[in-house]
């Protein structure tokens, strides 16, 4: 029995992870702005 019993290729996994990674840094990247921006309204506000 071989070791190539899968049909998905090596290259396509990582580039799955790298698009998963990716998208997870966006996602924080969003996360961190708005949270950021959400601080500052309310920094705002309490003026």
């Amino acid at each position: 029995m071989s070791g190539t019993s899968g049909s998905v290729t090596p290259t396509r996994r990582v580039r799955h992870d790298v698009r998963d990674g990716l998208a997870v840094m966006a996602f924080s990247a969003a996360a961190s702005a708005a949270g950021g921006l959400l601080l500052t309204f309310l920094a705002g506000l309490g003026k």
